[in-house]
């Protein structure tokens, strides 16, 4: 009975494995866009409190 229990259970490690490892990969993914949208965010707040800056001291 345990020679015909171990392939199943070999077969859901496996496919346990590879479902963990496919949620961690798309986990990095989705951790790595986050910080990219909040690299661009910062960038495009600094960007335009510069130009807001500038415009300000321009003025006549």
């Amino acid at each position: 009975m345990d020679d015909e229990k171990s392939p199943e259970t070999s077969a859901e490690t496996s496919s346990t494995q590879s479902l963990e490892k496919r949620r961690l990969a798309q986990e990095t993914k989705n951790e790595r866009q986050v910080w990219y949208f909040l690299a661009y965010f910062l960038f495009g707040i600094h960007f335009v409190a510069f130009i807001m800056i500038y415009a300000v001291r321009h003025a006549k």
